[in-house]
């Protein structure tokens, strides 16, 4: 159901006949909008509060039981953070190249490298020196996450502790501790973060030996 200013809510079916071409492209917008909603960890009542669009319209657009139109995804695209052209553009598939679509949040450049939704995430991430307005608050979720510093310097706040990590180094964290990262400047940084949403960690099976 989408609320409308100045009108009633509305929930309708498309009357017309999509042409054949867009079928396929309408068909992987279903799975397009689920994957986006799980990399964010939002719930079907989350996204519904956000958007206006009921519960149940929401589940039929995911699962292919409702045809996406372009009331519908406006506030989808406007909740994500993502362009509309994202909405109705899946992945490919049969291909094992990894083809990240950027995600921008907070300024910063996300570029998803793995593709299932679920256990260890990997991105890297793009971070321009943090504005003068930007807080150091110190948050907590459930995980585990691991960072390696490409280039650049990160300010990672972990819990009484205050580091500064330089190109090639690591910090790995449970994300319970209350943390915040940063890019304290002057230039551009990049890292790689895998991020475990359960807790999940990474497993070395081989290390250097001691001197």
């Amino acid at each position: 159901m989408v609320h409308q200013h100045g009108g009633p809510a509305v929930d309708r079916e498309p009357d017309d006949r999509e042409p054949d071409d867009l079928g396929p492209v309408l068909d992987a917008v279903g799975p397009r909008l689920r994957e986006l909603r799980l990399e964010r960890g939002t719930t079907l009542a989350q996204l519904s509060e956000t958007t206006g669009i009921s519960v149940s319209t929401l589940s039929r657009l995911e699962s292919g039981g409702r045809k996406p139109t372009l009331e519908l995804l406006l506030p989808l695209a406007r909740a994500h953070q993502v362009a509309l052209d994202e909405l109705v553009d899946a992945p490919d598939t049969g291909d094992p190249r990894v083809r990240p679509k950027a995600i921008h949040q907070f300024g910063m450049t996300l570029l998803p490298l793995t593709r299932r939704n679920e256990g260890l995430q990997a991105y890297k991430m793009i971070m321009p020196p943090n504005p003068p307005e930007r807080t150091m608050e110190q948050r907590t979720h459930e995980g585990y996450e691991w960072l390696y510093v490409l280039s650049g310097r990160i300010r990672l706040l972990l819990g009484p502790h205050d580091l500064v990590l330089e190109a090639g180094e690591v910090a790995e964290f449970d994300t319970r501790t209350p943390h915040w990262f940063g890019n304290p400047g002057p230039g551009e940084a990049e890292l790689l973060s895998l991020l475990g949403p359960q807790g999940e960690r990474m497993h070395v099976r081989a290390r250097p030996k001691q001197a």
